[in-house]
């Protein structure tokens, strides 16, 4: 398996170039067409119900002012892809929201890049990359907006990325409770995981879960990645415990601490959610993750 379309959300946030870069190091290590989306904010079912006249000349202005900023966030992408070496790509303007409009594309994609919600945007943006994961099924890659733009790739004085350059994930750590989601997660991220030099597999309070995890917490899935040529290891951990009944608290936190511990490059994450309640798109440790992440993290649904 590899990722042989790689969608990349392209807008005016500071550290969309760093996106871009991600998404062509995966594209050259393997072999992939990538497609840049830039929306407008215009929701495709104003046209679909006939709610917009294109006729009316304010609105008219409107959108041109709409589709001119989308144009603008097209503007770097192609001259990076070429600079950095990528033959394969092409990019689109859509009149949609972006949520809406990522996920449609995405569905037919192997993987998704957008950013982390800048910090004066956490509420409605935050919820952007679970609103893509839910209606995609495509697996989703946020990127930090602390990132920059050199920070992932390997690149020659001449602006030529090598196919060689180490690709975002050298250092993994994959957060695994057993659940329908992580394996999800794991299985999505399998072409990252190859290509890693070290692959940590932390599991939070298997204690209080020993029906999911046995006797050996972490076995079944040491030996499910090692038949897949992935050596892994595996950390055991207890998050704060809260309450009368001692209930774990602060998860998220408790694997932001130990990526950043460890020095990894990449967090593997199952992200919990319903599509049907806006306000209960994200679970609480996936947003906490994705509020504070200083890492890109690989997450599906």
């Amino acid at each position: 398996m590899a990722y042989k379309t790689i969608l990349v959300h392209l807008d005016e946030a500071p550290h969309v170039g760093a996106r871009v870069l991600m998404a062509a190091e995966l594209a050259l290590q393997h072999d992939a067409h990538v497609v840049g989306v830039a929306l407008t904010g215009v929701s495709r079912f104003l046209y679909q119900n006939e709610m917009v006249d294109e006729q009316d000349a304010n609105l008219a202005r409107h959108l041109d002012v709409l589709r001119e900023r989308a144009a603008r966030a097209l503007g770097g992408f192609a001259p990076q892809l070429r600079a950095l070496g990528v033959q394969s790509f092409e990019e689109r303007v859509l009149d949609d929201e972006p949520g809406a409009g990522l996920a449609l594309v995405a569905r037919h994609a192997d993987l998704a890049i957008v950013g982390q919600a800048l910090p004066e945007q956490r509420g409605s943006a935050a919820s952007f990359p679970a609103e893509v994961l839910t209606e995609s099924g495509c697996a989703v890659l946020v990127v930090p907006h602390t990132a920059r733009p050199r920070a992932s790739i390997s690149v020659s004085a001449a602006g030529i990325a090598s196919q060689g350059a180490p690709t975002p994930g050298r250092d993994v750590l994959v957060a695994w409770n057993a659940s329908k989601e992580a394996a999800r997660a794991v299985r999505e991220a399998l072409p990252l995981l190859r290509g890693a030099e070290k692959v940590t597999v932390a599991i939070l309070d298997a204690d209080l879960h020993p029906a999911l995890f046995g006797n050996e917490p972490g076995a079944d899935v040491l030996a499910w990645l090692g038949r897949h040529g992935i050596a892994a290891q595996v950390v055991l951990a207890s998050s704060p415990r809260q309450g009368l009944l001692k209930r774990p608290s602060q998860v998220g936190e408790s694997l932001l601490a130990l990526a950043t511990e460890r020095g990894c490059d990449l967090m593997v994450l199952g992200a919990f959610g319903h599509s049907r309640f806006r306000e209960t798109l994200l679970g609480g440790v996936t947003r906490t993750v994705l509020d504070s992440m200083t890492v890109p993290v690989l997450m599906a649904h």
